[in-house]
Order: structure tokens, then sequence, then C-alpha cells
């Protein structure tokens, strides 16, 4: 079932103004960000691009309310939650934001399917749904069979694919993913774009991918590319990479 997300009717989901972030202070500070304008429509994916140093990681972690901007202004589904407080970020971030890192982060004393329930019981979800949700979540990856698996009993492709499973399974409107294929070989990595791809289309995910390789980039709608702290091009993706994953063999 395709989701709704919440966003003003007519209006962005992402809304950012003239956003900086400065780092330390004197000579020695670092312009991470320098008034960086964006909207992103919800149910959008996107692609941030730009070169180490570019400040595309830096805005992707103002994005997800892991670090607040020095000054400007962002609005996530219209509301302003640029300076909100920590646990205020928290709350909000466990509602609507999930994450997915170049690093999988699985909890190794943990199966698949505990991983995946791990952030749902941390929000005091029922057991029964959050064994649903998690179930359906790691169906939707194509890794059901390997619920019972623990992390180190899976390849590379198939942890990250839990990685999804867990970030989406409890239901968040934006999609935030760090460099999400760099560990990965081409056929893990293609298949990670095409599930990300899929859960745009079908669950109306807003996905906003930071990358600095073009062919990762192409696979999303809308590349914006940064260069020391600013957008310098943003333009639709003329020719995208429409990819369909492989089927998650139990040791492939």
């Amino acid at each position: 079932m395709r989701r709704t997300p919440e966003a003003p009717s007519g209006g962005p989901l992402i809304e950012v103004r003239g956003l900086r972030r400065l780092y330390g202070q004197g000579e020695s500070a670092v312009l991470a960000l320098d008034g960086v304008d964006l909207d992103v429509p919800a149910g959008e994916m996107v692609a941030l691009m730009g070169p180490s140093g570019s400040g595309k990681s830096t805005l992707m972690h103002v994005l997800g309310l892991l670090d607040r901007p020095t000054g400007g202004t962002y609005r996530l589904g219209g509301r302003d939650v640029g300076r909100i407080g920590s646990r205020a970020a928290a709350a909000l971030r466990g509602r609507r934001i999930a994450f997915v890192f170049q690093g999988i982060h699985l909890i190794p004393r943990l199966s698949l399917l505990g991983n995946v329930e791990l952030p749902m019981l941390y929000a005091r979800m029922p057991v029964a749904e959050r064994r649903r949700r998690a179930e359906e979540s790691l169906g939707r990856v194509g890794i059901a069979h390997l619920g019972h698996r623990m992390p180190s009993h899976v390849s590379g492709g198939q942890a990250q694919r839990a990685a999804i499973a867990r970030a989406v399974a409890p239901g968040p409107d934006l999609l935030l993913a760090d460099e999400p294929t760099g560990a990965l070989d081409r056929r893990a990595g293609q298949d990670v774009l095409a599930i990300f791809q899929e859960l745009n289309r079908e669950l109306g995910l807003t996905v906003a991918m930071v990358t600095h390789d073009p062919y990762v980039a192409q696979h999303a709608e809308r590349i914006v590319q940064l260069m020391d702290g600013r957008v310098v091009a943003d333009r639709p993706v003329a020719d995208r990479l429409l990819v369909a994953r492989a089927d998650a063999a139990v040791d492939g």
C-alpha cells in the first residue's frame, strides 16, 4: 500500500533556506555549509552528490536532525525543526526519519529479525505489531527466509538489506542513505539501489542518497551537486537507471 507522507498540501517535505554550518572558531573555523537552499517534495528520490569535503554529509546530518545548523532555516513537513532540542529531535527522528549507512551497524548478538525489531522495541511498540512489521519489512527487501540468521552468517549485501528493513519498518517519511553501496560489490550495490527505487515508487518514501559516485546518482530522479558547502547544480536525471534486484539466495 502506498503511504501518504506527512507534508503540507502542495508543499515540500524538506525546505531549506540559507543553511549554514560552521565548525570551530577563528582562523581554524570551517564553513561546511554556506547558504544552502533546497526543496525536496514528498515522494522524490534525490541524490546529494559531491567530492569529499563538499558538505554533502554535513547536509545529511542536518536533514536527519543529527546536527544543528549555525544559520538559516530547515522545515520538515512544514515544521521549523532546525533548532529544536535534542530530546524533541530524537523523538522526531524516531517517528519520521530513517538512516542507512555505508557501515551496516547490525547488532551482532541479535538475529536479522531481532535487529529489525529493535527500533520499534525502543519506541515501545506492542510485541505482536513490531514482529508483524519486522517480518513484513524483511519480506519487502527479499530476505524473509533469513530472519533467523545472525549478521555474521549472511553476506554483506544481505546484511545491508536487513539494515534497510530495520530503517523502514517503523514507517518513516524520509530515508537518508550515506554512501549505502560503498562497501558492497556491484551486484549487491545494484540490489540496494533497486530496493530504494521500489520503496520510493511503491510506498511513496522520500529518499535522499549521499554519494560521490555518478553511477549511483543516476538511479535517483534528481541530482543536487554540492561544492565547498554550496549547491552548484540541481537537475533532473534525464537517463535514469531503473534496475531490478536479484533474489537474495540463502547463501549468496
